[in-house]
């Protein structure tokens, strides 16, 4: 009695000296995101404000029209909505709903290409270009030098356009959404390797590409 009184004491002193498993906070998103699965429409607004600009980038990239790219990216979000409750807090948002966009944007492209046996995707528009940003402010630099880099980013746009279309996702999602090789990978679905494979050939054909348009 004593000896099972003592190990029954034992055992109440072990579990206590164990370190409770503690639950990480949810992200801001990932509370937004579990706000919205309650029915929070605000939260879910604010979601789509935060990321509507790269769902609307991916949806132009891969389908290369705008109008179709808007009515992409409204239905990816309604999907998005329709599907929170699969949504893991424990990843990032960003990833996840660029996934559907996708997803769904290819489904589009699988329907068309019967009627189109090519599939054209357009350069983005001037705002998303990869190095906008990187211009000097025309009132800031010569003329020539201006229209030098306009030139420069004239060809830079058509390398990217006519990259295979995995290529150039990983392109947008990395230089101009900013994104990092895992949340790519997440995006497309793929290993992290493919991804850096991907972006490291993509990078060497538009180094050929731009040599060659070079005089």
């Amino acid at each position: 009695m004593v000896a099972a009184i003592a190990t029954a004491d034992l055992g109440f002193a072990v579990s206590f000296l164990e370190p409770e498993t503690v639950t990480p906070p949810l992200s801001p998103e990932a509370s937004l995101a579990r706000s919205a699965s309650r029915g929070d429409r605000g939260a879910f607004g604010r979601l789509v404000d935060e990321h509507k600009r790269s769902v609307y980038g991916l949806c132009l990239r891969v389908l290369g029209e705008a109008e179709e790219a808007r009515d992409a990216a409204q239905e990816t979000f309604a999907r998005a909505y329709a599907a929170l409750d699969s949504y893991d807090a424990g990843q990032p948002f960003a990833p996840w709903v660029l996934r559907i966009a996708r997803n769904h944007c290819f489904d589009l492209l699988r329907r068309r290409l019967p009627q189109r046996q090519r599939v054209e995707l357009d350069a983005p528009p001037e705002e998303d270009a990869p190095d906008h940003r990187e211009l000097p402010d025309p009132g800031s630099a010569p003329a020539d030098e201006v229209l030098e880099r306009a030139e420069v980013r004239r060809r830079l746009e058509g390398a990217i356009a006519s990259l295979p279309p995995n290529y150039r996702e990983a392109v947008q999602l990395f230089h101009v959404d900013q994104m990092s090789y895992k949340e790519i990978a997440a995006t497309m679905d793929v290993p992290i390797g493919t991804v850096m494979t991907w972006l490291h050939r993509a990078r060497a054909r538009l180094r050929e590409t731009l040599q060659e348009a070079t005089p």
